[in-house]
């Protein structure tokens, strides 16, 4: 008998209380492992449409809702005696006649109405809105996995009524729905697999696993659904599984999947390449262990393949490789390069050069390009560099920049740049240790770590592969990557699909950015038709008088929070710096919430809320986001602002202002709120228009 589990039990399951929770896992492994366990109480459901849910008794009030055939057993729901029952009478387990994907669907007839928003705008009639669909077939609706019983309501759903709809449906033929509705094509209808088991579609995988043991069991009860399955949308899969003739990305906005493409990546390449190496890297240490973490989960049934795949952090495939190539290094911090430009600076006086616009200079084209001679200097392009320098100011800042490299090879001190460079040399006269690269968060790649993976697999078919949102570059300037050997052009595709961010929180951060992000090699990323495929309440956006009301604004939004079930862990605060961290504990505390201030390693406490500032906010989410002190002169920071050293700086630190709001709003999944005190920054004037 196959043993199931499905995401509505692993949602209901987190719902409950600690200890609830933990009678519901010793039932579900007692099921497991003997259904027939003569301590297992089944009960008949005898008011549900599908004759083959039961409900099995957890304890006095909770009800495990299972679907029971001769040849499966499917953990369904969990809940309260009254709610799983209900449930239960609301549902079926059926096959789509079309795609032969298994679907729990809600039972038409016990819907009495779908809701749709009212509209307020009293002295105007409602405006009549047309049909979206009505000229659609029903033979293509089935084909995008739309339950038969349903047809009419989609063919009468109008763009008032569509989200509302869309919640009620299979997630395949949500999707479908609101592509059609925002003019994209959803993916062609996949026609009914050869198999005895609906269970094995691809679309049915999405919402279904067969448990073949304990271990996939503890993990499935242990973590939410996305989590424990690491999650993989079908149209993912294309960008997964597909050969390449040289370097491939996938971008898209947040919440679309990329780092779960980047691990099914890593995880293809090292099973159809059985003696090969990979290396999955990302931005930071603190990102690489979650990576590891989501990796180990993913190929828990198949660890022997996880040997071959080495997750790292950048710097610190860096210094690793750098070690076992050259010996030991010494990294320069930003605080030596600052003090090695400042001595120099001030050993030569004949100049006007702030240390603003010598730090920037030496950062954005100096070491960025790793420039050793006054002749490479002279000659470079300076790139979003709007300051001319005629020859003989070159010649003098030269003349610093000159003391600079002698400081910093005088102490032994290598910057991260001149890291990658030496490696990039060195793997262009040697075989690489690894045999393909997977690259997270790419859009934040210096110039030398591309050029460093350039080396490492140039132009080889599938040797390199990068997943990144350029809407979240937060670190690094905008650059050529076809110049250094990375071109990705006709290998590049954009993720469409949200399931982390529900619609309203993502339209509205949306706002943040153009519908369009196209890099230095022309390369076009339209975010217009990104979509979302689970409705949720507006985000917030307070601007309070002083910072005392904003702290008790926030608070009280806190405790509602908490009063509707959100348990402490799944909130997250962002504040822009460290500056602003007192305001965000205030707040907290005078909500009476358990909370962590999250330092560089990210990681967060269960029955604890996390406070942070924007920079780490990566990789993280929570179902619910505060975002305070959007104050005007804290966001965009102006202690950035003043310290701009040239004009193309100015247009550079307003876009990576607006990224870092834009990573931590897309943090949350169902609740956002946005506040300032005095007055506000002006994007938040943006995200409401």
């Amino acid at each position: 008998m196959n043993f199931l589990i499905s995401d509505t039990f692993t949602d209901s399951l987190a719902r409950l209380t600690g200890d609830e929770q933990k009678a519901v896992k010793t039932t579900a492994f007692d099921l497991q492992m003997n259904p027939a366990g003569k301590g297992l109480s089944f009960h008949k459901l005898d008011k549900a449409k599908d004759k083959n849910f039961w409900s099995v008794r957890v304890s006095s009030d909770i009800r495990l809702i299972v679907h029971k055939t001769p040849g499966s057993l499917l953990l369904c729901y969990v809940d309260h005696h009254d709610k799983a029952y209900h449930w239960a009478e609301r549902r079926k387990l059926e096959t789509h006649p079309t795609t032969g994907a298994a679907q729990l669907v809600e039972v038409r007839e016990t819907v009495t109405e779908i809701v749709v928003p009212v509209y307020v705008q009293a002295e105007l009639p409602a405006p009549s809105k047309p049909p979206l669909f009505a000229h659609r077939s029903d033979e293509e609706l089935l084909g995008y996995g739309v339950p038969q019983e349903w047809l009419a309501d989609v063919k009468q759903a109008n763009e008032d009524s569509l989200l509302v709809l869309a919640d009620r449906l299979p997630g395949e033929a949500a999707e479908a729905l609101l592509e059609l509705a925002t003019g994209g094509k959803p993916r062609a209808a996949i026609p009914e697999i050869q198999t005895t088991d609906p269970f094995q579609h691809p679309d049915a995988q999405r919402r279904f696993r067969v448990l073949t043991n304990v271990e996939e069991l503890q993990q499935a009860l242990d973590f939410p659904w996305e989590k424990w399955t690491v999650f993989l949308h079908p149209e993912q899969r294309l960008w997964v599984d597909r050969d390449y003739n040289g370097p491939a990305r996938v971008s898209g906005s947040a919440g679309t999947g990329k780092t779960i493409v980047a691990l099914h990546r890593a995880a293809h390449l090292a099973r159809n390449h059985p003696e090969s190496r990979v290396l999955l890297a990302t931005f930071s240490d603190a990102l690489a262990h979650a990576l590891h973490t989501k990796l180990k989960r993913l190929l828990s049934s198949e660890p022997r393949l996880g040997e071959r795949i080495d997750v790292h952090s950048l710097e610190s495939v860096g210094l690793r490789l750098y070690k076992a190539n050259f010996g030991p290094v010494r990294l320069a911090t930003r605080q030596d390069v600052k003090g090695a430009v400042k001595s120099a600076a001030q050993a030569i006086s004949d100049h006007r050069f702030t240390l603003q616009f010598l730090l920037a200079e030496w950062e954005q084209v100096v070491d960025a390009w790793q420039l050793r001679t006054w002749e490479s200097y002279r000659d470079v392009a300076r790139l979003g560099r709007k300051t001319r320098l005629p020859e003989a100011q070159r010649l003098l800042l030269w003349s610093i920049f000159e003391e600079v490299i002698a400081d910093l090879e005088g102490r032994g001190l290598k910057t991260p740049s001149a890291i990658f460079t030496a490696l990039a040399a060195k793997l262009a006269a040697k075989k690489s240790p690894y045999d393909f690269a997977v690259v997270d968060e790419c859009q934040d790649l210096s110039v030398a770590q591309l050029r460093f993976f350039a080396a490492l697999g140039g132009e080889s078919p599938n040797a390199l592969f990068f997943a990144g949102d350029f809407g979240q570059r937060i670190f690094q300037q905008p650059f050529s990557w076809k110049s250094h050997g990375v071109d990705i052009r006709g290998r590049s595709r954009s993720l469409r699909i949200n399931y982390r961010t529900s619609h309203q929180i993502r339209q509205q951060a949306d706002r943040l950015l153009g519908p369009e992000i196209t890099d230095v090699d022309g390369n076009r990323e339209d975010r217009s038709d990104t979509i979302s495929v689970f409705n949720g309440p507006a985000p917030t956006i307070v601007s309070y008088a002083d910072e005392q009301e904003e702290q008790s604004g926030v608070a009280e939004w806190l405790k509602e929070q908490i009063e509707e079930g959100i348990l402490p862990h799944e909130i997250g605060v962002f504040v822009r710096s460290e500056a602003q961290l007192p305001r965000a504990e205030a707040a907290i505390n005078e909500a009476g919430i358990p909370y962590k201030i999250l330092d560089e390693h990210v990681e967060t406490l269960s029955g604890h809320a996390s406070i942070s500032t924007m920079h780490l906010a990566k990789g993280l989410e929570f179902r619910a986001v505060a975002v305070m002190a959007c104050d005007d002169e804290i966001l965009p920071l102006q202690e950035r602002i003043e310290t701009v050293g040239d004009d193309a700086d100015l247009q550079e630190v307003y876009d990576t202002e607006r990224h870092l709001l834009y990573v931590a709003s897309t943090r949350a999944r169902d609740h956002l709120l946005i506040t300032s005190a005095g007055p506000a920054s002006e994007f938040l004037d943006d995200m409401m228009v």
